[in-house]
């Protein structure tokens, strides 16, 4: 059973010396490469009791804002000064000094009731000013998560974009040589932490999906030679047969309201896209075509839905209306275009692609035009967006070595392996957390 944790408030905090409308520091996420900004983040100031929880808040999230790609954390040892609590007023010609852009002051303390109140401020060294400032009051055992909450409220106030660090990454493990390959379903938070196996690995595992609500996985699993699709709820650790589906190629997508599920499944002689009521268990085929059609994925309005098809000869990107209507072309590059998922956002749709022997991870818009590549390598496969739709996770694999995740952001520059403890594929990215 992995449980979230609950929230129990969170409070604006404001000082004294003025809190202003609008940040000089704001970073512009559109762009290419972009300059990492200069962050400072010392350890939370806490009592002896919460001592440790003060220093790994922090090292969280510095370890968040790092990875995006668009901070750089400073190191602690060139530190001048050091604060004594919350209500400390910084030393803004101290953290000049050592070049910071911005810095995050924060605390933990007891809060009565066996919780613990987390505070911080963020502060813009070239005006002087606090920007943000903000209390999140939760169990001591649920300081990770708060620390996520803390680096996505930087992220948005200073990017304008919505953060993607509360959140979680199922995946399929793999180990065991090619011939008797074990497979199991897990399930991570998105930098590694709270590691758990959902699944004993007796029986495959492929293909899993989050639901809107981020409570609900939906997967395939092999049960002899008989593939059935599962409903499990993270919470409950609740498992449900959707259906067995002989022939099924891919495990079906949550529409946008989380009441229906895209599939593909084989039926007389073809390979067809089906929707599901999981309310009513009621199928209706959607495309009928002599084709195979594969990999359905919504649009976040749930009016669209994008996959990829044979039926023009190659295998291409199609995009129809979600009753199976309207069906349209939308790539017409060189090579072989699969796996495609719509963007959270609804402006991109990302893919895999393959051309001369090499395999890409690209994005284009829903109506085709902007194709671009990625990253590129031996084998890659299976996109899956962040919530905020700035950020791919994918898994690559060399000619000598197991399928490993990696994240790369919208740039094209800050692509990065994510660490499991054994070989990893299919990942799929969770909503925020709730």
């Amino acid at each position: 059973m992995i449980k979230c944790g609950v929230l129990v408030f969170v409070i604006a905090l404001g000082l004294g010396i003025g809190t202003p409308s609008r940040a000089e520091v704001r970073i512009d996420i559109t762009r290419g490469r972009v300059e990492p900004t200069p962050v400072a983040v010392p350890d939370f100031v806490a009592s002896d009791s919460n001592r440790s929880v003060g220093a790994d808040v922090a090292s969280v999230v510095s370890a968040d804002l790092e990875r995006s790609g668009l901070f750089l954390p400073l190191d602690r040892s060139a530190f001048i000064q050091q604060f004594s609590g919350l209500d400390e007023p910084p030393h803004f010609a101290d953290w000049r000094t050592i070049n910071a852009q911005v810095l995050v002051q924060g605390a933990v303390e007891s809060h009565g009731s066996g919780t613990v109140r987390i505070a911080f401020r963020l502060w813009d060294i070239f005006t002087g000013q606090q920007v943000l400032g903000k209390s999140f009051t939760a169990a001591p055992d649920n300081w990770r998560r708060v620390a996520h909450m803390i680096s996505d409220e930087i992220y948005k106030r200073l990017t304008g974009e919505d953060g993607y660090f509360d959140t979680r990454i199922v995946y399929v493990a793999e180990s065991g040589p090619v011939t008797r390959r074990v497979k199991r379903l897990a399930i991570m938070d998105q930098d590694g932490a709270n590691h758990q196996y959902l699944t004993d690995g007796s029986s495959m595992v492929l293909t899993p999906r989050f639901s809107p609500t981020a409570q609900e996985i939906t997967y395939m699993s092999f049960y002899g030679d008989s593939p059935r699709v599962y409903l499990y709820n993270i919470d409950s650790g609740r498992q449900e047969l959707l259906g067995d589906f002989p022939g099924m190629t891919f495990a079906p997508r949550f529409s946008p309201d989380g009441n229906k599920v895209v599939l593909s499944m084989a039926k007389d002689g073809n390979t067809d896209i089906f929707e599901m009521d999981l309310r009513t268990r009621r199928r209706i085929q959607l495309t009928n075509a002599s084709a195979i059609d594969t990999s359905p994925s919504y649009s976040p309005d749930g009016h669209r839905i994008v996959f990829n098809s044979d039926r023009g000869g190659t295998q291409q990107l199609y995009v129809m209306d979600s009753d199976g209507s309207g069906v349209r072309r939308i790539s017409f590059g060189e090579g072989r275009y699969a796996t495609p998922v719509w963007s959270p956002r609804g402006d991109l749709v990302a893919f895999t692609k393959m051309k001369g022997g090499e395999f890409y991870i690209g994005v284009m818009k829903p109506d085709g035009s902007g194709e671009r590549m990625l990253s590129s390598g031996f084998l890659m496969e299976s996109p899956t967006w962040a919530p905020n739709g700035r950020v791919l996770m994918y898994y690559r694999s060399e000619k000598s070595g197991n399928p490993q995740l990696y994240s790369i952001d919208l740039t094209g520059y800050n692509e990065r392996r994510v660490i499991t403890p054994q070989a990893a594929s299919d990942p799929a990215w969770s909503p925020l957390l709730p």
